[in-house]
């Protein structure tokens, strides 16, 4: 079975995160999912267990003789974003794409000026939602392609170290990690499946933390309001205004950071604001945090202590601090890249994986391509040709650390 015959099955299945929920997992169509993908691995011969959090873990001993590879690990995630539907998905499948834009039969259209990306894809076999709902190719292609790439390790007994798989439970709220048992895992190293086109190599990510801020205002009647009424959210607007416009999300790319205000509600009385703050540089990271402290303790000297609170933690950091000590996982999925017959090129993650904190936590994890695109809304797609290359890719991983037996450095 090719990736993308698996990927329409499990698209079927509603896995969407909800941030709100309180349980873990945050959503029970992630079990649903995780039990399909054990008794398909088991099916395979493979032994594979999943956890009251829903974390899928599969183990497959190495190949006689390569005990002394190293154990390598491949990761994806079970859930898929909130917020557009990932209910009662409509794929559509455009055979010999022409490269032009795409029209939903809702009346969507994707446009190649809005997404130069489709115009590369001509001659493919393009697959999208039918424009109402996401396609849910974050990350059940990542899913579906260590799937087949196992299905075709067995069936062909190619030779291979230990192999360790892993999908997880919300990632995409930031929580795929939290109940992660390395040491149950298994691997030395691993990559997680789960990015953009197949070629690209991503193993540098923002350092990441969020701010929740609670303001209190004086409310009174407007007509006495003369010097005693604090209006929260019009302190909230001045406070948002005290940072730089040019560091929004719109006005940023590359390894340019960002203050994102996610969340912002209020009346008079009170208001609440959520922030996400993200850089590259751990330096510059740690000079916004700052940013956003001395704009609090601003406020607080304008209208009063108190006025503002501010709970600022951070969330992840740039996997580059780890990644560049174990270069050996760049090298190698940089050959596999070109073993499936593409160039291979390292770009920076404008957001985070569950590998980020992965690495942190002694799992040095950068990320492979899907071969997916537009992630995160209704014009999600992907190729069934790109998701063949990414098998190839993890294949070909495989391939090269089952050579390094005892020589691996």
């Amino acid at each position: 079975m090719r990736a993308h015959e698996r990927f329409l099955r499990y698209i079927k299945i509603n896995t969407q995160s909800d941030e709100t929920s309180g349980t873990h997992p945050s959503f029970k169509g992630e079990f649903t999912l995780a039990e399909m993908l054990k008794a398909e691995l088991e099916e395979m011969g493979v032994v594979a267990e999943v956890d009251d959090r829903c974390y899928l873990m599969a183990h497959i001993p190495a190949t006689s003789g390569y005990e002394d590879a190293p154990a390598i690990g491949f990761i994806s995630h079970l859930d898929s974003a909130p917020g557009c539907s990932g209910e009662n998905i409509k794929p559509i499948i455009h055979e010999n794409y022409d490269g032009g834009d795409v029209e939903y039969p809702c009346g969507k259209v994707m446009r190649v000026r809005d997404f130069p990306i489709l115009s590369r894809l001509k001659g493919e076999t393009l697959i999208t939602s039918d424009g109402t709902t996401l396609l849910s190719a974050d990350d059940k292609s990542g899913i579906s392609e260590i799937m087949t790439a196992i299905e075709i390790l067995m069936k062909e007994d190619i030779p291979h170290g230990k192999l360790c798989i892993a999908f997880t439970p919300d990632e995409e709220i930031g929580e795929g990690a939290d109940f992660f048992d390395v040491k149950k895992f298994g691997a030395d190293y691993a990559y997680t499946v789960d990015g953009g086109d197949v070629h690209e190599m991503e193993y540098e990510n923002f350092n990441a933390a969020s701010a929740k801020i609670k303001i209190h205002g004086v409310p009174v009647h407007p007509g006495t309001a003369k010097g005693v009424m604090v209006n929260a959210v019009n302190v909230a607007i001045e406070l948002h205004l005290m940072l730089p416009a040019d560091m929004r999300p719109e006005n940023t790319e590359g390894y340019e950071g960002f203050f994102h205000l996610t969340h912002l509600l209020g009346e008079c009385e009170s208001a609440e604001m959520s922030y996400i703050i993200r850089n590259h540089d751990r330096g510059r990271f740690e000079e916004m945090k700052n940013m956003m402290t001395a704009a609090a303790e601003a406020i607080n000297e304008k209208y009063g202590p108190g006025t503002v609170e501010l709970d600022l933690s951070d969330s992840y950091y740039n996997m580059l601090e780890i990644i560049k000590k174990n270069m050996h996982l760049v090298e190698t999925a940089e050959a596999a890249i070109n073993v499936a017959g593409l160039e291979a090129v390292s770009v920076p993650i404008r957001g985070g994986t569950d590998g980020a904190r992965l690495s942190y936590m002694g799992l040095p994890c950068p990320n492979l391509g899907t071969g997916g695109f537009n992630f995160h809304g209704p014009f999600e797609c992907i190729t069934a040709e790109r998701m063949d290359r990414a098998v190839t890719v993890i294949l070909s991983i495989i391939e090269q650390y089952a050579r390094r037996k005892g020589n691996m450095l």
